[in-house]
């Protein structure tokens, strides 16, 4: 009899290292980005692109910005993915710094934009920022410092029902796709009672979830009924006038 429960406890704990091994390998190998986000890692003559081995950093080539973008990834998205727009916001003159996060998922990395603030001290405004799990996981990070940081960026996103950004003070926008099945209209509409009465909500009318980078379509997404470039083209609109009132 105990060699029967010896081998039974050994076969559960095979069953459960092949398990994590199984998500270890799933969660770190994320959908490849698409071609257009691989080709806006590099330098031009508008915006300085770097990465330190952490961050992937674009910077704007020809002045000195006092303002930042921290922009964490959706869950099993990787960084790469929103290089092009992280670029085009750095075209007009903001310090954008996209995070890559532990096995891919930002609750394992929530205060990494406190490391980005450190390295960066001559911005002096900041938004954190994310896509889906992302922005959830920057919602964490504003409510345990809102000194920290002056706004909150949600792109297809939004807190926890336990988190309370209401009373904040905080800059907040929310940007959502009518066609996204992921993070949907209700529960965007949800969250309204959960941030700042004068949140920024803005809709996009034929955008959906997986529009909000470059990395293919996602399972259980709705059909975008607009193109990806020209639902980024409103994001980047977006976010730009957002990040300009953060200094006013």
């Amino acid at each position: 009899m105990k060699k029967f429960w010896r081998y039974l406890a050994l076969g559960a704990l095979a069953v459960l290292l092949l398990g994590m091994a199984g998500f270890l390998l799933w969660a770190s190998n994320p959908p490849a980005p698409e071609p257009q986000a691989l080709s806006s890692l590099n330098s031009t003559e508008t915006v300085k692109f770097e990465t330190n081995g952490q961050w992937l950093i674009f910077a704007p080539a020809v002045n000195s910005p006092t303002t930042g973008l921290i922009l964490y990834p959706g869950g099993r998205v990787d960084a790469r993915a929103y290089a092009p727009q992280a670029r085009e916001i750095a075209e007009q003159g903001y310090l954008v710094v996209v995070v890559p996060m532990p096995l891919n998922f930002a609750f394992l990395g929530i205060n990494r934009a406190g490391e980005v603030i450190d390295a960066f001290p001559e911005i002096e405004y900041w938004a954190v920022g994310g896509h889906s799990l992302g922005g959830a996981m920057a919602a964490e990070f504003a409510i345990k410092n809102p000194t920290r940081i002056a706004g909150l960026a949600l792109w297809a996103a939004y807190p926890a029902e336990s988190t309370d950004l209401s009373t904040s003070g905080l800059n907040v926008i929310s940007i959502y796709g009518d066609k996204d099945n992921i993070a949907s209209l209700d529960e965007i509409a949800a969250s309204r009672s959960r941030l700042p009465a004068d949140t920024a909500f803005v809709e996009i009318t034929g955008g959906n979830h997986a529009g909000f980078g470059w990395y293919g379509e996602q399972n259980g997404d709705g059909l975008a009924e607009i193109s990806k470039s020209a639902q980024q083209a409103q994001i980047v609109e977006a976010m730009v006038k957002f990040l300009a009132e953060l200094s006013q």
